[in-house]
């Protein structure tokens, strides 16, 4: 007794609540031993996740401690527990994770250019890609003895101006005004700049008249390119945009109001290349050479059929992915078909989660970074929902083939795919808003049409007219096809001039996605009743982010364009601006409609060079605002008394220091270190594109010019 702790103690208590919570969870764990293996890629992504996330390399090394330290408390333990194990594995991979992408982008990451520069080139051609869609080629040159250059850049060459010989392996000369890659141009939005860096791009910029060719190419297209060329040529009309896009992968040539319409409707999966496509073409290889077999008795007896055919279609199903370029969503459906074909040739199920987690893992092996763009998320988490929705139950029990009439078995078909199809809606709407900040609503019924006609109509009469072409008789189903694609797209603008065909929001925090993410996972890997916990933070994060109070400034990285929202909706200060800069404006601030220039609105008063605005925030507090419009010098005195007046002034011109706003001075000098802003007024927050001290090495950092001082004996 004296060396117990009394049951009535504090401390007796503690350890036997301690003791049954650990209880609980190995026996929560041991339910759900199957699914433990799918959070390995989980794990390996939270590094990942977090090297993008945090700022420097001192908090990544401190990552990676915490999760070593986590696997070393794990460590501690009970021996044989699976939550000793799950802490042991989960902080290892976590600091692989950090490790595998800090790695690859100190080795293989591409340096932007110091600072913008106006130059002549002499460059070799590395790939040419036409972009018809925008009347351009853009093409991949690596500069010939540029010292001060970036290893390769990209550039744009006008249709009219793309000369004779251009091709891989020309030399070329030209002059171009080369810029780093673009950072987003508001908080949130799309980092060009991040996704050139890994791919080995180091500047940008626009290829100006005359373009000499000092070297013609003498290789041929590659087979993408003439395929591409091959499909535009024989298909007319908005159709060819989509035709070329289903068989190479490559959407240069749809047009803007077409990949808006397919985006608003739910149907833009149907542009890139996914596991729709790879499946399709290899089911119907697998069941041509299936039929082809069957025909010899001797065949059909003696020979794995099965095999033979699921080698045939894993051979196809590469030769598809190389041809279309590799992407992420392409190369992850090709390994998750070979896996599919592998089990069935062993006679086993492969079609589970296992299966997807292989996938991820792959893919996040060897390109870690496509972990924070859309096209890895989108893809990963709609194939994750569908199998983890075929491997619940009901469903399962609902979608199995049953002796029925034909009426019945066509609704049962028509139930089971609206029903996958809202569930892929639903899992991808918080993904949707983090990155478009717009989310489609009715993509569900759109596809009850869009993918059996692009399954069983489109794609098999475009593989049929390529292969007529080669005796040149494809001619009447390159006709059947382009009719397909016009009703594709008919249901397409069809489906988005509804008004609730997307769903608008201002920008998601990276903290309330995390938390939606999070959310996600846990209802889709696990099975048992908990799973449904997971519920609560999504839901949470989802009407936070729709409840959210929108940004009412918003201003661009060079200070130049602004956006304030009113009552009536939101105005723009030069009215001029061009579709890019608007759109980008009504997606950060989930605004979709008419922008009226800031100088038509009442409560304004503009001149040629200033524009002063009385604006009324949601609190109902008035804030005086000043923008400049011009390059002008305004006299001290009138523009002293304006500034002082003003809560925030806002220009594109570095300000002089006595310039004085009671609030906020918003000028070239601050946009230089933060890029572009978002303002909220009735809370007083401020969103920045750069975080202060971000040492990513993507992070373009412009370079003062210093000034040539002359001395007094060399003065004139």
């Amino acid at each position: 007794m004296a060396f117990e702790p009394r049951q009535t103690s504090l401390g007796g208590r503690a350890a036997s609540f301690v003791s049954r919570s650990f209880a609980a969870i190995e026996a929560w764990l041991e339910l759900e031993r199957e699914q433990l293996a799918l959070w390995v890629p989980v794990g390996l992504a939270t590094g990942i996740a977090a090297w993008f996330l945090l700022p420097d390399a001192a908090q990544w090394l401190a990552f990676c401690c915490g999760a070593l330290a986590t696997a070393c408390l794990g460590a501690m333990l009970p021996l044989g527990g699976r939550l000793r194990r799950l802490l042991v594995a989960g902080g290892l991979l976590a600091a692989m994770g950090c490790l595998l992408v800090w790695g690859k982008a100190t080795l293989v990451g591409e340096a932007p250019l110091s600072r913008a520069t106006f130059t002549q080139v002499t460059a070799e051609v590395v790939s040419v890609r036409p972009v018809p869609a925008q009347a351009m080629v853009r093409a991949m040159l690596r500069p010939i003895d540029a010292p001060n250059l970036p290893s390769v850049v990209r550039v744009n060459i006008a249709s009219p101006d793309v000369p004779e010989g251009l091709g891989k392996g020309a030399v070329v000369r030209f002059r171009t005004r080369l810029m780093p890659p673009a950072p987003p141009a508001m908080p949130g939005g799309y980092d060009f700049a991040a996704s050139a860096y890994f791919q080995g791009i180091g500047a940008t910029g626009k290829a100006l008249r005359p373009i000499e060719v000092l070297r013609a190419s003498t290789q041929a297209p590659p087979l993408r390119a003439r395929l591409f060329a091959h499909i535009l040529h024989h298909v007319d009309g908005p159709a060819e945009g989509i035709a070329a896009a289903l068989a190479t992968g490559d959407q240069g040539a749809i047009a803007e109001e077409d990949a808006e319409a397919m985006r608003r409707s739910g149907l833009a999966h149907l542009l890139a290349i996914s596991g729709l496509h790879v499946t399709a073409l290899i089911g119907a290889v697998i069941f041509l050479l299936m039929r082809v077999m069957a025909l010899s008795r001797r065949a059909a007896l003696d020979w794995p059929l099965m095999l033979i055919a699921a080698t045939g279609g894993a051979l196809i199903g590469i030769g598809y992915t190389w041809l279309t370029g590799a992407q992420v969503p392409t190369v992850r459906s090709c390994i998750a078909a070979l896996l599919v074909l592998g089990g069935l040739a062993m006679g086993r199920d492969a079609i589970t989660l296992r299966l997807v987690a292989s996938g991820a893992l792959l893919v996040l092996c060897l390109w870690p970074e496509t972990l924070v763009g859309p096209s890895f998320q989108m893809s990963f988490a709609a194939v994750t929902a569908i199998v983890a929705l075929a491997e619940h139950r009901r469903f399962r029990a609902f979608a199995a083939s049953r002796d029925e009439g034909r009426m019945r078995k066509i609704a049962r078909g028509l139930a089971v795919t609206l029903a996958t199809g809202v569930v892929v809606e639903l899992v991808l709407m918080p993904i949707a808003l983090f990155h478009f900040h717009k989310a489609g609503m009715l993509g569900a019924f759109a596809n009850l049409l869009a993918i059996p006609l692009t399954t069983f109509v489109v794609m098999p009469l475009e593989a049929m007219a390529l292969l007529l072409d080669t005796v040149g008789l494809g001619a009447p189903l390159w006709w059947l096809t382009e009719q397909a694609l016009n009703l594709l797209l008919a249901i397409a603008h069809g489906v988005a001039a509804s008004p609730m065909a997307t769903l608008l929001a201002p920008t998601m925090s990276h903290a309330l996605f995390a938390m939606v993410v999070i959310g996600l996972l846990w209802c889709l890997l696990w099975r048992s009743r908990l799973r449904w916990l997971g519920l609560i933070s999504v839901v949470s994060g989802v009407v936070s982010v729709l409840l959210a109070a929108p940004p009412d400034i918003l201003v661009t990285g060079d200070g130049r364009h602004v956006a304030v929202r009113m009552e009536q909706g939101m105005a723009i200060l030069r009215d001029r601006a061009g579709d890019y800069v608007r759109d980008t404006f009504s997606e950060s601030a989930g605004y979709e409609g008419v922008m009226p220039a800031i100088a038509t609105l009442p409560t304004a008063r503009c001149s040629t060079d200033l524009c002063a605005l009385r604006l009324t925030d949601r609190g109902g507090r008035a804030w005086r605002l000043l923008f400049t419009r011009s390059d002008v010098l305004i006299g001290r005195q009138a523009f002293a008394r304006d500034c002082a007046a003003a809560d925030i002034i806002i220009s594109d011109r570095g300000l002089p220091r006595w310039c004085h706003p009671r609030w906020l001075k918003v000028d070239r000098r601050l946009l230089a270190r933060t890029g572009g802003l978002s303002i909220t007024l009735i809370n007083g927050e401020v969103h920045t594109v750069h975080r202060p001290g971000d040492a990513h090495p993507w992070i373009f950092r412009p370079q003062r010019r210093t000034q040539r001082t002359t001395s007094p004996q060399s003065a004139p």
